[in-house]
This record gives C-alpha cells, structure tokens and sequence, in this order.
C-alpha cells in the first residue's frame, strides 16, 4: 500500500481528550475502515483506547448530541422567598447550562486520573494528552436588594418626586425667611418645624390613612370615573411616604435655623430652652439616620427601634420646649406661672396636641389576644384570630409590642375569623413555625394599603409569589367590588401551603384563577404570564406582591405593554 495512502494525521480531538496518533508496526491496531462501515452502509465502530480491554463500542446515526430542556427565564431569579434553594437544583441537573450526556461524560473524563496522564495505550500506538479544562459556568450574580429597591425602580418615581417637592418648597421658604422676605417664617422657625412634624405623622397615621384610602375608594371607585384618575390617586396614596420622609428632612432644616437665631439672640432665652432644643435636635438627626435607606435595610430592627423611641423621646421634649418658651419672661428672666391662658393661644400648642393624639390613638387598640398557629410545612405558618375583616386589609403583630411589630395581609370572609400567613423568613416568622404562640401581640385598627386600592377598579389582575398570596385570598373569598383575576406562583402549593388555602385557590374559573407550582411545572416568565393574563381579563389594573426584583420586572412589563401596574416600592 502507498505510504501516502496510509497516512494519518498526528493529532485529533474528542469533547476536551486530545489524541496523538503515531505510526506503529502493527498495521492492526487502528484498521482502515471498510466500505461497509461507513455512514450510509452500516454501523461504524470506534476502538475506545481508554478501557483496559480493546473494547468495541458500535457507533449509529441515531447516537446524536441530545438537547436538554434550556433554561426558564426566571430560573435565576428568586421569585419567592422559599424558593432559594431551586436554582442550585436547576444547575445541578443541567437546566440553567443545557447540559448533555456527552458534556457529563466529559466532566468524568476530566476528574479521571487518565486527564493527569500522559499515558500510552496498551499497543502504545496512541498517547492521550490532557486538554485544557473547560471553564465552570459562572452562576448569575443576584442583583443586589437595596439596588433593585432604590435604583432599579426609577430615579423619577412618584415617591422620590414627593420626596424632593417637600423638601424644595421648604428650603424655598428656608431661603426667604433668611433673607428677610418671609418674616413670619423668620419669627416662627420652631412652628416650621412643628408643622413638618406633623404632616409627616399624618403621612403615617394608619387611622388617618384608613380614612383616606375609603374616601377615594367611595368617591372614585365609579365606573364613570376616568381610568387616568384612579391611577394617579393610587400612585399618590402609594407614595405618601416620600412626604414623610422629606418633611422629617426638612423639620431638622427648620430646628437648626430656629436655634441659630436663637443663639444668635442669647440674651432672650435661657439655656434651659437652648438644652432641650438642643436635645430635640439630636434626637431628629438620630430618627434620620436610622431612617437611611443603607441603614434600614440591613438593620431593621434598630431602624424600628430607634425611630420610635427617638420619636416619643422627641415629642416629650417638644411639649417640653413649648411650656419652656411660653413661660419664660424675657424681661424679668424668670418662668412664671399661671400660662395655661397663653399656651392655648399659640399654633405650637395645638399643633403638638394633634400629633400626641395621632401618635397615642393606635397604641390603645393594642391587645393580646388568642391565635391558633399551625404550619404546614418549615416554610409558612398560618395564624388564625377570631372576627371577620374586609378584603384588602393588613394588620399588625407582634410578640413583644415595646419591640417590634410586623404586617402581614388578612385572609377573610368577613364572617367569622380571619388569618394570616407568613412565610418563614425571619427570626419571628421563623418561631412561629418552631414554637407556635398560643397569644400575640395586635393592632384592634387594621390599616389599608395598595391591595385595597383594587376596590377602586373595575376590573383588575392580582399577582403573588410566596407566601404573598395571603393579601389577595378575601379578593376570592367574600364578594368584592372588583372583578379580579389572581395569578399565583409558587413552589409547593399543598406542601408549603396547606390543604385549606389550595381549596381556596381550587374550584375557580381557570381564566380566573392561575395557579403555578413551580415544583411541577417550573420556574415560568411571570411577567409574560400577567400580561397575557391582564389582556385576556381586560383587566384595568395589575396589581403585584412579590420580591423587589421579581415586582419591578412584573411593573415594567405590564407598562411596556400599555397596563397600568403597581408593586410595593421603597417605604410603602
């Protein structure tokens, strides 16, 4: 046979095992294939070098490269709070990388002591060299929470807008005070300050806001009432807390002007009037600091803490302050007695007197009461309480009220007894699963937030992930003034749930009612799934509760596509 007939290229490849092929005596130890072992007339055979025998393997057209199932869109992303655990399962079994038996066997072939070898076959006719390792498949980086609540939201929301108009319009009248062309401002600094104690409390007065979100629910929760107008008045009420925090902002602009006049004319007070405005002043800065977003979100519980003590602390001084100022006669140098008669004729005094009331009026319906914890699983825990409560309501608990109180959505009929659901994600909720209470610590004035925004619309599709489910359930379970459409995603639902809130969710119109088990049917596009939902109820509004990420892709979404949507933001 011509040399040149038989010649064979030195270096070949296979899926990450590189072969050296060199020539040997034995004319038998690669054999030429035959005619009828080509592709097309018959099967053809490979000898695999690697086994210890010369083993023979047959090779089939049918032996192709198989396509595993690809990725789901949301597989890496974490759309309730008991699902962390999936996207390592989904990597682990080769969903997130699309990997294939023939990439598994190469991931054995590099763990194998052979890949570290430089070894002979057993005719030494073929070496195999070691290639180069592939690279392990980065997982995706999680956006952070903080990022995703501040910046990913939008550098122009309504709450930031509501933050910097409350904070303008102040240092606009800061401005002219100081430059002589608002003497009343100039003269009634500390009442400036007041003032935006008192807006801000009202920005979180949940018997004032209980009021005001069933005001604009019985004034446009009318079919006539043009759709533009419903949105806007729920973006507003959403927002409020943009008030809140710029008028705090703005109560320490105004205390640090008025103690700079008062300094400034030290002759006409006493230090007494100096410490505790002083002492007002620290405590506000203290308030803000903890308020600060970086703050808040990785210690809460020192941001609940210090803002409500720091808070009463403040108050006192401020009545404090006002009895101090009243009372002290310039002249003489002296505190009289007998200005009962002069206290009720100053703003100061009536303002305060509003912002005590505000303040004290939840905390005498604080009761304890009996609950009845069960948990389905380690992951949720349902409370249950006596009484029925109206669809969209949220209330508050807590195992020690002093210390913290935390909100959850209210589960009713409205009849008999309502329910909570909170998912195992905290300290609390933990305990709640591993030791349930038999009392607990609640709020008697429940309070209103967006979900009960949904009695304004006509129609409307409501979102879950989670154990967020729990704010949308009396939606389904007692008559309501909206036509709505619930989309559930979540993992487990009878597991992690319960029997009683699958049966809820069960015996519904299927374009009614949309339950996804992300344990059986995978990780879905949530944000595809609203929007096709939105457009086939016709709904008005999208309304979702979901993680920070998962509501802001949900949100965008329904508003590339002309829905008006609205998910928890920063401060709601």
């Amino acid at each position: 046979m011509d040399p040149k007939a038989r010649n064979i290229n030195r270096f070949s490849s296979c899926r990450g095992v590189a072969f050296e092929i060199q020539p040997h005596a034995d004319p038998f130890a690669i054999p030429a294939p035959a005619n009828n072992e080509l592709p097309g007339g018959g099967s053809r055979r490979s000898w695999l070098p690697w086994a210890q025998g010369a083993s023979v393997a047959p090779y089939s057209a049918s032996l192709r490269r198989t396509i595993s199932r690809p990725s789901s869109h949301f597989c890496d992303l974490d759309m309730d709070d008991n699902d962390d655990g999936e996207d390592e399962e989904c990597y682990q079994s080769g969903v997130l990388g699309g990997i294939d038996e023939h990439e598994k066997f190469d991931i054995e072939m590099q763990k194998s002591p052979l890949s570290a070898l430089f070894a002979e076959s057993v005719r030494g006719s073929v070496k195999i060299v070691p290639a180069a390792p592939k690279p392990a498949p980065k997982p995706k980086a999680k956006p952070d929470r903080l990022s995703v609540i501040l910046l990913d939201q939008g550098m122009f929301t309504v709450y930031k807008r509501l933050f910097f108009v409350s904070l303008v319009l102040n240092i606009a009248g800061l401005v002219l005070a100081a430059t002589g062309r608002f003497p009343y401002a100039r003269n009634r600094a500390a009442l400036f300050s007041i003032g935006n104690i008192l807006a801000l409390v009202l920005c979180r007065s949940e018997a004032v806001l209980r009021v005001v979100f069933w005001l604009a629910v019985a004034s446009l929760g009318h079919s006539w009432v043009p759709l533009r107008v419903k949105t806007m008045t729920t973006s507003l009420l959403q927002s409020l807390g943009g008030i809140h925090s710029g008028c705090g902002v703005s109560s320490v602009a105004w205390l640090v002007y008025a103690l700079v006049l008062t300094l400034k004319n030290r002759a006409d007070t006493s230090s007494e009037i100096i410490g505790v405005a002083s002492a007002i002043l620290g405590l506000l800065c203290l308030s803000c600091l903890a308020a600060f977003p970086l703050v808040r979100h990785l210690h809460h519980n020192v941001f609940e803490r210090t803002h409500r003590f720091a808070g009463w602390s403040a108050l006192g001084l401020v009545w404090a302050f006002i009895i101090l100022t009243i009372a002290y006669d310039p002249i003489t140098k002296t505190y009289t007695s007998g200005f009962g008669s002069k206290l009720i004729r100053h703003q100061e005094f009536w303002l305060t007197l509003v912002i005590t009331i505000l303040i004290i009026l939840p905390w005498l319906t604080v009761r304890r009461v009996p609950v009845r914890v069960s948990a389905p699983s380690t992951h949720a825990s349902i409370i249950k309480f006596n009484g029925g409560v109206k669809s969209g309501i949220l209330g508050r608990i807590s195992p020690s009220p002093f210390s913290e109180w935390h909100a959850f959505g209210i589960i009713s009929d409205n009849k008999t007894e309502h329910m909570m659901l909170a998912g195992a994600v905290g300290d609390f909720t933990k305990s709640l699963v591993a030791d349930p209470p038999t009392h607990l610590w609640v709020r008697s004035l429940h309070f209103a937030g967006l979900p009960y925004l949904t009695n304004m619309y006509n129609k409307a599709v409501l979102v879950a992930t989670g154990s967020g489910i729990c704010v949308f359930l009396s939606f389904l379970l007692q008559p309501c003034s909206a036509d709505v459409c619930v989309v559930w995603v979540a993992k487990g639902i009878e597991q992690n749930f319960g029997k009683e809130i699958k049966d809820w969710m069960s015996g519904h119109p299927k374009d009614k009612v949309i339950v996804h088990d992300t344990a059986v049917l995978g990780r879905p596009n949530v944000s595809e799934m609203t929007v096709a939902a939105a457009r086939q109820w016709g709904a008005e509004v999208v309304i979702v509760t979901s993680n920070p990420e998962g509501s802001r892709d949900v949100v965008n979404a329904c508003k590339d596509a002309g829905i008006a949507a609205f998910g928890p933001i920063w401060d709601s």
